[in-house]
């Protein structure tokens, strides 16, 4: 009976161990693809700054600018499975629960899933432009702001429901900015791991680059709020009109340039996190 019970231990340790494997790299590509994608919306939005605004600086710019890069095909399939594997990570968290002591938490899990869906709706506009580039990246994120808010508006309660929703981002802005300021992120790093070099860049780069992230989601849930209360669709932005928005402020362009370079360093941030996150 011991002999049977052994191989079957044996493989069941192997299997765990192969299972853990695989979502680990599944999470380090799709951090690695998150990555990717705020630095290029960055990089777009600060050539929006200096004078040059031919590109939209949300996900299809992003998109566009990665098609044209020399293997841009080849590119473009693998940050879309990257993005795959961010969703099965977050999939894999709302069903076992997360890194951490409270990992196993109700509202840990809820907001794994969340993540999931959101991530697993990426990774298919992702793969559809990769598929065919020809038919676009499915359109502007301002356009489609303006679509779904139109859309919930026509709804009962509809203005509501936009104005709740937008209440609800510009929450999460400020979350993520003030989680960012308070480098909340260490409690899921590797410290053990990190040399002094490392540990200052994760520090610079997480909490600019978290902080720009949190005023760039809170100011469009601002704008989706005012749409709600003017009872206008076009006033909801997306990130591009978002982005294009701060220029427009008493600061100028540099407020632009300012949020811009912090998006960049959050896609260097999440490089680093695909580096050294506990997963």
């Amino acid at each position: 009976m011991t002999t049977r019970v052994l191989p079957t231990t044996a493989r069941g340790r192997v299997r765990r161990a192969a299972d853990g494997t695989a979502g680990e790299g599944a999470a380090r590509a799709g951090l690695t693809a998150r990555g990717v994608i705020y630095l290029l919306v960055g990089v777009l939005a600060l050539r929006i700054a200096f004078g040059d605004g031919s590109q939209e600086a949300d996900r299809s710019g992003a998109l566009e600018e990665l098609a044209a890069q020399p293997f841009g095909a080849v590119l473009l399939w693998a940050l879309g499975i990257g993005l795959v594997g961010m969703a099965l990570w977050r999939l894999s968290e709302a069903a076992f629960g997360a890194v951490g002591p409270d990992g196993r938490k109700a509202k840990k899990r809820l907001a794994a899933a969340a993540r999931c869906v959101f991530y697993g709706f990426v990774a298919y506009s992702v793969l559809a432009f990769a598929a065919s580039p020809a038919n676009g990246s499915g359109g502007s994120s301002d356009q489609q702001s303006r679509d779904v808010t139109a859309r919930v508006m026509e709804v009962p309660a509809g203005r509501w429901l936009v104005g709740i929703a937008g209440v609800g981002i510009v929450v999460a802005g400020v979350v993520i900015g003030v989680q960012a300021a308070r480098r909340s992120y260490r409690k899921k790093l590797k410290t053990g791991q990190l040399a002094p070099w490392s540990r200052r860049l994760v520090d610079v780069t997480g909490v600019a680059g978290g902080v720009a992230r949190g005023l760039v989601f809170a100011t469009a849930g601002a704008f989706a709020v005012r749409a709600a209360v003017d009872y206008e669709p076009d006033r909801a932005k997306g990130l591009d009109d978002t982005l294009r928005s701060f220029a427009e402020t008493p600061l100028g362009p540099w407020l632009l340039v300012l949020v811009a370079a912090g998006l960049v360093l959050f896609g260097v941030f999440s490089f680093a996190l695909a580096r050294w996150r506990r997963v």
